[in-house]
C-alpha cells in the first residue's frame, strides 16, 4: 500500500494526508470532547469513576479511536515529508521528527487513559484497596494523561512551526494556511507551558486554543479538497533538483 501512495501524483499524495488528517482531527474531537468531556467531572473522583463504570464501552471507544489516530499520524507525516522536501529537505524532516516524537509521547500517556479501566474493573487483585482508593487513582491516572498530553502539544507546536515554514515558502499552497499554523503552534506552545507553571491561566486560554484549531482545520479540508497545485509543485521540485546538483 505504501509503494502505491509512494507512486501517486502529489495530488492523490495530498488528498490521502488530508483524509488521514481528517480522521486525526475527528478523533481527537471524539476523544476530548465526547468521551472526557462526557466522563470526566473535573475535582470529583468519584462521580469521574462512575461515569466510566456506567459508560464503559464509550470510554473504551474513545481510547480506541485515540490509539488509532495515533497511527494515522505516521503515514500522514511520511506523505507531508514527501511533499513538502521539495521546499527544504532539513525543515521537512523536522516536521516528521517533532510530529513522531510528539505521536510517541501521546501514545505512551494513553497508558494512563486505560488505567481507570484497570482500577474500576473489580479484579481479585484490588480486593485489599477501598473504593475510594480504586476512584482517586483513576482521577489521578487520567491527571496524568493530561499532563503527558500537555507536553505532546509542545511538540505539535513545533512541528506546527515548521510545517508553517514549509508552506509559506512553498508556492502550491496558500500561504494564509502557514500564517494560520505558526499561530497555532504558538497557541500550543502557550497552553502547554501555561499547564506546567500556571494551571489557572490555561483554563482561561483553553478556548483560545480551540479556535486556533481553524489552522489544521484548513490544512485539513485544502488538502481533500484542492491537493495541491500540481504544475507549481514539479516547478519547485525541479528547481530543488537543480541545486542539488
Amino acid at each position: 500500500m505504501m509503494a502505491r501512495i509512494a507512486e501517486a501524483s502529489p495530488r492523490t499524495k495530498a488528498r490521502i494526508a488530508g483524509l488521514l488528517y481528517l480522521i486525526v482531527i475527528v478523533g481527537g474531537i471524539f476523544a476530548e470532547v465526547i468521551v472526557r468531556g462526557r466522563l470526566v467531572v473535573p475535582g470529583d473522583a468519584a462521580a469521574t469513576a462512575h461515569n466510566i463504570v456506567t459508560h464503559e464501552l464509550l470510554y473504551r471507544l474513545g481510547f480506541a479511536v485515540e490509539v488509532f489516530y495515533c497511527a494515522c499520524n505516521v503515514p500522514l507525516i511520511l506523505i507531508f515529508y514527501d511533499l513538502f522536501k521539495v521546499v527544504s529537505r532539513s525543515v521537512a524532516s523536522l516536521v516528521v521528527l517533532f510530529s513522531l516524537v510528539g505521536t510517541a509521547v501521546e501514545s505512551v500517556s494513553l497508558l494512563a487513559h486505560f488505567a481507570p479501566l484497570v482500577f474500576l474493573g473489580g479484579g481479585r487483585q484490588l480486593g485489599a484497596f477501598t473504593t475510594e482508593q480504586l476512584q482517586a487513582w483513576s482521577y489521578v491516572s487520567l491527571q496524568f494523561f493530561e499532563r503527558g498530553f500537555a507536553i505532546a502539544l509542545v511538540f505539535f507546536g513545533f512541528y506546527c512551526f515548521a510545517i508553517a515554514y514549509l508552506i509559506i515558502r512553498s508556492t502550491f499552497f496558500p500561504r494564509i494556511i502557514g500564517v494560520l499554523l505558526a499561530i497555532q503552534g504558538l497557541f500550543y506552545l502557550i497552553n502547554s507551558f501555561s499547564n506546567f507553571l500556571a494551571p489557572k491561566f490555561a483554563a482561561h486560554f483553553f478556548p483560545f486554543l480551540a479556535a486556533s484549531g481553524v489552522a489544521e482545520i484548513s490544512l485539513c479540508l485544502w488538502l481533500l479538497v484542492m491537493g495541491v497545485n500540481v504544475q507549481r509543485w514539479k516547478e519547485q521540485a525541479s528547481a530543488a533538483a537543480s541545486l542539488r546538483t
